[in-house]
């Protein structure tokens, strides 16, 4: 069946009358048979229960997926207390035949060592040319010269607050540093901020994340609140495992700060990954075939379809990239950090971070048993499900990276 010329806009239309309150008008919106059970009266009700939600702060963007009878529009609508997903499936004829109020992502409020007053924040953009990020630096009221962290995220289209569901994770680390006297800088990540275009390219982790990476670091130095002398990278996933090669880019780093990252090659990752996760029969074969193909890639291949998700550029990038051998060159402080219940980044691959710079100096390794992926206590397995529940990352994480930054 064709799918309604316009089911977004026709779904922004409901979503206006709705919060308008101009119920008989959206009623009309309706298929007959959605009229009797959307009656007037029974919109009044999800109304009166959405102004208990509180302000409109910000309404998002339609998602559209189509359904085949019917397109199902979704439109995030972020209330003064709670955040819901507004929900219609629109017919061919742009009619709705349902409406729902489902609980969107949950509010992020401060964590408790977040400390009011003890620091300030403004806008920045990272880098000048087409690919320019906007960030946000935190840093201690009244005080220049600070030591800096920069946060560097993880794999997939991050924004700067490293947003996982209701947890925060660059948010948190900024704060709970900046209250702390440790200035941090975060962006978007280049994927969320130009995913289009970056869709459209055949790129590579260079271009994904080492570039802006080295950007941000030599944008932090040129702050007046910075000490330039001392500058930390903070990886977190893939952005740990890569920052090796930022520093050997920069060249000037005071140190790394590794957060939930692989030591091994990132499709060995994937595979560990997907086994942890109980993928079985011939999904995993799938992506077994797709691992071996990854290994055997050459240099004459780069225009091959993408392995694993990434373009054939992206795995061709890391070949002979060796993490651990990276770091040791570097010869820089390290601090090391995993979460004991880390389902993305096993700890596997802790161990073959402690074996690999063992006879290195400056170097700290240190696993918490309760914590997941994103640094958040919890108990039993974890699993993505986890991460919709409200938290913040471990207070002792912030004290052990603030004791590393600043002794």
């Amino acid at each position: 069946m064709a799918q309604a010329p316009d089911p977004g806009g026709t779904a922004k239309k409901a979503l206006d009358l709705f919060l308008g309150a101009k119920y008989a008008e959206l009623n009309q919106m309706f298929t007959p048979g959605g009229k009797d059970t959307y009656s007037e009266s029974a919109l009044g009700k999800l109304g009166a229960m959405a102004k208990a939600y509180g302000d409109v702060q910000k309404i998002g963007e339609p998602s559209v997926r189509d359904m085949g009878v019917v397109s199902v529009v979704t439109i995030p609508v972020q209330f003064a207390k709670q955040n819901i997903d507004f929900t219609v499936p629109v017919n061919a004829s742009g009619q709705l035949s349902q409406l729902y109020l489902r609980p969107g992502q949950a509010i992020w409020t401060h964590p408790d060592y977040f400390k009011q007053g003890a620091f300030q924040e403004r806008q920045v953009t990272v880098g000048s040319d087409e690919w320019k990020l906007p960030g946000t630096l935190t840093y201690p009221a009244g005080k220049t010269g600070s030591p800096t962290v920069v946060l560097v995220p993880d794999s997939g289209p991050s924004d700067r607050d490293a947003t996982q569901f209701a947890i925060k994770v660059f948010r948190d680390l900024a704060e709970g540093l900046s209250s702390r006297g440790i200035a941090v800088l975060r962006y978007e990540k280049r994927m969320r901020q130009y995913a289009t275009k970056m869709s459209s390219t055949s790129y590579t982790i260079d271009d994904d994340t080492v570039h802006d990476a080295v950007e941000a670091v030599a944008l932090a130095r040129a702050q007046p609140e910075v000490d330039p002398k001392r500058v930390y990278v903070l990886g977190f996933g893939v952005g740990g495992f890569i920052a090796p090669r930022i520093a050997g880019d920069d060249g000037k780093l005071a140190g790394l700060i590794l957060l939930g990252a692989p030591e091994h090659s990132l499709e060995d990752l994937i595979l560990e990954t997907a086994i942890s996760l109980g993928v079985t029969g011939t999904q995993l074969e799938m992506i077994k075939h797709q691992v071996a193909e990854v290994k055997k890639l050459e240099g004459g291949d780069a225009d091959l379809p993408p392995r694993l998700g990434l373009p054939v550029a992206y795995w061709l990038d890391l070949k002979g990239y060796d993490a651990a051998a990276d770091a040791r060159k570097a010869g820089m402080p390290m601090l090391i950090l995993q979460g004991g219940r880390d389902f993305q980044v096993g700890a596997a691959e802790f161990e073959a971070w402690k074996t690999a710079m063992a006879k290195s100096r400056n170097v700290t390794a240190k696993s918490y048993p309760s914590l997941n992926h994103l640094f958040v206590a919890g108990e039993g397995k974890s699993n993505e499900q986890e991460y919709r529940k409200p938290g913040h990352v471990s207070a002792e994480v912030i004290d052990d990276i603030a004791k590393f930054v600043n002794p």
